[in-house]
């Protein structure tokens, strides 16, 4: 993309399919074959890391690729655990 002087503007660097914060642990734990119980309640979180936690775990985004499927981009991964397997193993 730096290297293409026909791409311009911002591009969102993601993933093509967003997933939640329990999707993730839940392909995190698949992939390195451990248990998930459950995820991290917000109030064990906030007294863990005080107000960072809302900004950095709790708050939700949903960010989308449509710029990089627009220019044809092929992604290597097309799911999260594909990624983390890719990644991980």
């Amino acid at each position: 993309m730096l290297n293409n002087d026909q791409l311009s503007g911002a591009y969102n660097l993601v993933a093509p399919a967003p997933v939640t914060n329990h999707e993730f642990t839940k392909s995190l734990g698949r992939v390195l074959c451990r248990p998930t119980i459950s995820p991290l309640p917000a109030f064990a979180a906030r007294v863990m890391f005080g107000e960072m936690a809302d900004a950095l775990l709790l708050s939700s985004s949903r960010i989308a690729s449509t710029r990089l499927k627009d220019i044809g981009y092929t992604f290597i991964d097309n799911t999260l655990e594909h990624a983390l397997t890719r990644l991980l193993k």
